[in-house]
């Protein structure tokens, strides 16, 4: 082979080799965040304005400082009443938000509930439930910006992790942590 021949396949093949390392680098980065055995959640509450994002799991543990940041977050907005939210959910939001491939913070509607809240909530509408998964910190009302509704309940009821409910004229889905179901 001549000289320019080898140039011209040494070119290529590094041309090919450089295109393919950056096609799978966004695989790699997300394997590589699984395999160090990390989960990490982002969340906005619609209410006061507030962002975290944190890692609430890493090597095979919950971070306590990281679960109280979530706690308060997902707060009773309309009490100030923080409870400690499964840690189960924010593994069923880890997967979804895998899942639907979002790169924005889900948007918090209600997280958790007191029951005082629940009960006046319950009182002017038929769709909240008087026991709500929300007032023992095992459910969200939620949505992300850069998926449909449509698609984020789709994928919330593909993992089988438990209840999806889906209201699209208040422009939310409902996941929690307790039997499947969906409504």
């Amino acid at each position: 082979m001549s000289k320019a021949g080898v140039s011209t396949l040494f070119t290529r093949r590094r041309f090919l080799a450089v295109s393919a390392a950056a096609i799978a680098m966004p695989h790699v980065a997300n394997a590589t965040a699984i395999a160090s055995g990390q989960r990490k959640i982002s969340l906005d509450n619609t209410h006061t304005g507030e962002t975290l994002t944190t890692v609430y799991w890493q090597k095979g543990d919950y971070i306590d400082g990281a679960l109280q940041e979530v706690d308060y977050i997902m707060r009773d907005f309309r009490t100030g009443d923080v409870h400690p939210i499964d840690p189960r959910l924010l593994d069923l939001l880890n997967g979804l938000h895998r899942k639907v491939g979002s790169r924005k913070p889900y948007q918090i509607v209600s997280g958790y509930r007191s029951p005082e809240t629940n009960a006046e909530l319950a009182e002017h509408s038929d769709g909240v439930a008087k026991r709500s998964l929300h007032m023992q910190g095992m459910a969200m009302d939620l949505r992300l910006g850069d998926v449909r509704l449509k698609t984020l309940r789709k994928a919330a009821v593909s993992l089988e992790a438990g209840g999806v409910g889906y209201y699209p004229n208040s422009n939310f889905i409902h996941v929690d942590v307790g039997r499947v179901r969906t409504w």
